[in-house]
């Protein structure tokens, strides 16, 4: 089963969920180089509700955010791989540089994003609060990153390759 959806798709199921009063919960990233990091921090979001949808940033909007030599892994890839993990029900990419646009379209009940951001910097939580919905905050149990892995992969095979 494809559980990468496009937007229309994903609002689509969106509005069968809440016809059947699923919750749904909603976070975003770029999940390039997927690690233990963000396998916890899915399993947690998925605690919060029922179905936990994730917002994968395209290839253009990673390189507008992080630069040229970002992603390491392509959209599509990275959006298989994170609807493949066992919390995550449904994925789907998006090509603006922050999710405000899917989250206006799909009101989640529950919006998830690290501890590492405020809740007043969290984009689109006055959107979800005005609707009635949530806006959470998720503490990392590693310091792990995906810019610390490609820092220590480079610095260590650097001679090597």
């Amino acid at each position: 089963m494809n559980c990468v959806k496009t937007t229309e798709e994903i609002i689509g199921i969106r509005k069968l969920l809440k016809a059947q009063n699923k919750k749904v919960v909603f976070t975003n990233g770029v999940f390039d180089i997927l690690h233990a990091g963000h396998v916890d921090y899915l399993d947690k979001a998925k605690e919060l509700g029922d179905v936990l949808i994730v917002g994968i940033n395209s290839d253009a909007s990673v390189k507008r955010i992080k630069g040229e030599l970002r992603p390491v892994v392509p959209q599509h890839e990275r959006a298989f791989i994170v609807s493949s993990l066992k919390p995550v029900d449904y994925a789907t990419i998006f090509e603006e540089d922050t999710p405000f646009n899917i989250i206006s379209l799909l009101i989640p009940d529950v919006l998830v994003k690290g501890a590492d951001w405020s809740k007043d910097k969290i984009v689109g939580a006055d959107v979800v609060e005005s609707n009635g919905g949530s806006v959470e905050t998720i503490k990392f149990v590693n310091q792990t990153s995906t810019t610390n892995i490609i820092k220590t992969v480079t610095e260590k095979y650097k001679d090597n390759v």
